[in-house]
């Protein structure tokens, strides 16, 4: 007999004679002493007690005992089987049926309260473990939370979880499972029944120069299978002498290797559609880059080729003034794809985390003016004014980064205001921060426009001519270059009717001025 087995056998009948015994105690003392006329049915004490304790068949084991044991004892003529007088009879009859029918119910009820505990357990566990799953941001970062929870509630000595990187069939599906050193070679494994899917255990045969017969554990593993696919195991280890894993625990493990299945194969399609949606988004940011800067390419160099053409064709008789024009409309045709090359540039950067600043304390009013008379020749014919208080205190930025920004913000003013539009460029203080505002008197933009105006390739939409011209990077660009000195930008309607960019800078802090030499003096 398996030796589990017979342990188990060994208990209960301990357990039922204990009871038999007391209660035969009982009874001589209810019927001797007490003078007790008939105590057969103080049996069912026992009875009922090997039901609570032991289930339906110890009971009944128990209920044929007092039987015997009642008419050994304590029917004339005693310590044989025979009954000598008729009416005893029916005593032993209605404790035989009494008992075996008390025992089938205490028994049920037994199994019943078993049942319902075992279930509600169960249903604990899983709702554990779809709790884990469920908030998991990764099925392996969960991995040893679920291996507890298996081995808390299999009462395992422990639970360990293996998942295939790939594809292919799972390491420790196929071979023994090595773990702090150890390896189980008595194993059992878990698969269905073919006729109604329920979960079963089978012992698997190692070869003989494995089997180790001493071994005070075993392995029981249950595979993680999805679409016919092994993809791992769930492994419990547990002593020898608790057997294979019982209903409650086969079923737990079976549910928990179906849950975990489903979880790994969510994540691999969730980073498969994350994959397929970065390479979507990859090629709509080159169809946008393509679009967007298509247009600004052709037309200046159209108009660098048309000079160029203009000079070279020797039968064209050109004026000095004629030449001028031709190599004034190249030179600044071919600064305008330097400035579309450099916004390229700087938004690779930006988005590249390799944009470095190099941040001093400037005088703002000296920077606004040298960017203005830098673009004097775009910005001609144009109402500019620049207002800027003494009292503004200085600011820490990169002044080469500092007059790109200026520069994308004037040239986008003077792109898409029309030309008797004013343009003004302010600055404020804005405790902490310094405000440096740029805004014209056109059109303006749509309200619902204004928060995706910093955005990559976003062009605004406007009635009856499709999207506004450009490449959509220069504002782009202003927002990556003043965060990476450290301010902020913003995009609002301007009081001049047009549209305001308010750009918020690091004011440096006081300068602590060194004393004279007067001043030593008088110290």
């Amino acid at each position: 007999m398996d030796p589990v087995r017979l342990r188990t056998t060994l208990r209960a009948a301990v357990i039922v004679g204990s009871l038999l015994a007391g209660t035969t105690l009982l009874i001589a003392i209810l019927e001797g002493p007490m003078n007790v006329d008939n105590a057969a049915m103080t049996y069912l004490l026992a009875v009922i007690g090997s039901a609570a304790l032991l289930g339906w068949t110890a009971a009944a084991v128990s209920a044929v005992g007092a039987f015997l044991i009642y008419d050994l004892l304590f029917i004339e003529p005693r310590f044989t089987l025979t009954v000598g007088d008729s009416r005893e009879w029916l005593t032993l009859l209605l404790l035989l049926v009494v008992g075996v029918v008390v025992a089938w119910l205490t028994g049920a009820m037994r199994e019943r309260a078993e049942t319902a505990t075992a279930r509600e357990r169960e249903a604990h566990a899983l709702y554990e473990l779809s709790r884990v799953l469920a908030t998991r941001s990764d099925t392996r970062s969960v991995l040893p939370e679920l291996e507890a929870i298996l081995a808390r509630e299999t009462a395992s000595s422990r639970a360990w979880i293996s998942v295939s990187a790939g594809t292919g069939r799972d390491r420790r599906a196929a071979e023994p499972a090595l773990v702090d050193g150890r390896i189980p070679f008595s194993q059992g494994a878990l698969r269905r029944r073919a006729d109604d899917g329920r979960p079963e255990w089978v012992r698997l045969h190692q070869s003989a120069m494995l089997r180790r017969p001493d071994a005070d554990t075993v392995a029981w593993r249950a595979p993680i299978e999805v679409s016919h696919r092994n993809i791992g195991s769930v492994w419990v280890e547990r002593p020898r002498s608790a057997g294979e894993p019982d209903v409650a625990a086969t079923q737990l493990l079976s549910a928990a290797a179906d849950q975990i299945g489903q979880a790994v194969e969510q994540d691999r399609l969730t980073v498969e559609a994350r994959d397929a949606e970065i390479a979507r988004q990859g090629e709509a940011l080159k169809s946008a880059l393509l679009d967007s800067v298509s247009h600004d390419l052709r037309t200046p160099l159209a108009s660098i080729r048309a000079a160029a053409g203009t000079l070279l064709d020797a039968d064209v008789e050109l004026s000095r003034e004629d030449r001028i024009a031709s190599a004034t409309a190249i030179d600044r045709e071919a600064e305008s794809l330097a400035r579309l090359v450099a916004n390229l540039l700087d938004l690779s950067r930006i988005e590249g985390g390799a944009l470095a600043t190099d941040q001093e304390i400037y005088d703002l009013d000296d920077l606004l003016q040298r960017a203005l008379d830098r673009l004097t020749h775009r910005l001609a014919g144009r109402s500019v004014t620049l207002h800027v208080p003494a009292e503004l205190p200085p600011v820490r930025v990169d002044a080469v980064l500092f007059d790109q920004v200026l520069t994308n913000l004037l040239e986008n003013a003077a792109k898409y205001a029309p030309a008797a539009a004013p343009i003004a460029v302010s600055a404020s203080v804005v405790a902490p921060m310094v405000r440096v505002t740029v805004e014209d008197g056109g059109p303006g933009v749509p309200r619902s426009a204004l928060p995706h105006l910093f955005d990559k390739f976003y062009r605004v939409q406007q009635r009856g001519d499709g999207s506004r011209p450009g490449t959509g990077i220069g504002l782009a660009v202003v927002r990556g270059l003043t965060q990476a000195m450290g301010g902020t930008v913003r995009a609002r309607r301007s009081d001049l009717g047009g549209l305001a960019v308010d750009i918020d800078l690091l004011a440096a802090p006081p300068l602590e001025m060194e004393p004279t030499v007067a001043e030593v003096a008088r110290v």
